[in-house]
């Protein structure tokens, strides 16, 4: 096991600063002000040059992508930027590099390090409260739903280099039996009921998903995590940031990921009409598309538990674990109830 793993949340917020530090001195300018402002799958900090700029330093996960699996993610946001689409710009090292590979000498372990232009806007919501914002929610939803059809269109259009990596949500990434979250079914939170649930659900989804098939009108390279905290507001128009969970996927996937944390609220049925109605003014949704919504919503809740299973010793994995849990098992009975 690593050692920062054995650190527990404070001790390893602290290193991460300190890496952060270590970090900057590979990128110009004079850094006055270096803030943490999101730990989950990364480390995300604030850091301000002395004439006010302001940079989104991203230590990454020990372990969790490929040094060619980031360096494509950052290709792939840049084609993506090429095409209009609002994202994050890449800031190079003195050296002209994207990446990083800092060495963090008290825990005896390098990171990949990278550094992205700060973008303007406010967060829409987030995983623990859904939407947060004053905005009406059923705009905000059709332009996210264009956003959406804009990147798939752009990921099949775009010549991939060769040496282009990244995870796939596919059946295997899924269901399969080492999906690329974890194998959800053996989360210890889980009671023998919870559990035949799931199985039923993965069995009936390997079928439902080879019925549905893979073309490149429903399959492609998509972001796999539009929830709310990623989408920024400013001034009615939707940035996009984190693109870590970047891989193949379904198209479907990417619009079940952006309603996930919405459907609690009262205004689920408009968010979701919208959503769809958005997307399909830029990319148009067949009946057979619209009917796998089930299946796909159920199948992000499945991938959620596989991330708590994974990242137990997280605090954000400990804080959702009761949400996810419910809302997996609700929206696996849906799906399954809905094919009876």
């Amino acid at each position: 096991m690593s050692q920062f793993l054995t650190l527990n949340h404070e001790q390893q917020v602290a290193s991460l600063h300190r890496l952060a530090l270590r970090a900057l001195q590979q990128w110009d300018g004079e850094f006055v002000c270096v803030e943490m402002v999101k730990y989950r799958e990364n480390a995300v900090f604030c850091a301000t040059r002395a004439d006010g700029q302001r940079s989104a330093l991203r230590i990454h996960r020990d372990g969790y992508h490929s040094e060619e699996a980031l360096r494509s993610e950052l290709l792939w946001m840049d084609a993506l930027a090429a095409g209009g689409i609002g994202v994050p710009q890449i800031i190079r090292t003195r050296d002209g590099a994207q990446l990083a590979q800092v060495r963090c000498e008290e825990l005896g372990e390098a990171r990949y390090v990278d550094m992205l232009g700060w973008l303007a806007g406010t967060s829409i919501g987030s995983a623990e409260h859904g939407l947060e914002v004053d905005a009406d929610a059923t705009t905000l939803f059709a332009e996210a739903g264009a956003v959406a059809a804009r990147i798939h269109l752009r990921s099949a259009q775009w010549q991939q280099p060769n040496a282009f990596s990244r995870h796939a949500w596919d059946e295997e990434g899924l269901i399969g039996q080492q999906p690329f979250w974890g194998r959800f079914w053996e989360l210890d939170l889980l009671d023998a009921g919870q559990r035949d649930l799931l199985q039923a659900t993965r069995q009936a989804a390997r079928t439902d998903l080879r019925r549905y098939g893979r073309t490149l009108e429903n399959f492609g390279m998509i972001h796999a995590d539009l929830v709310p905290e990623n989408l920024l507001l400013e001034d009615a128009r939707l940035h996009l940031i984190d693109f870590d969970d970047a891989g193949f996927g379904w198209h479907m996937f990417e619009l079940a990921t952006a309603l996930y944390f919405c459907l609690d609220d009262p205004r689920y049925t408009d968010i979701e009409t919208a959503l769809l109605e958005g997307y399909d003014a830029v990319k148009p949704l067949t009946p057979g598309d619209r009917a796998t919504l089930p299946l796909f919503l159920a199948l992000r809740g499945l991938t959620y538990l596989g991330w708590v299973h994974t990242r137990r010793e997280s605090r954000t994995a400990e804080e959702l674990a009761p949400l996810l849990i419910e809302r997996a098992c609700r929206l696996a009975r849906a799906y399954l109830d809905q094919g009876r």
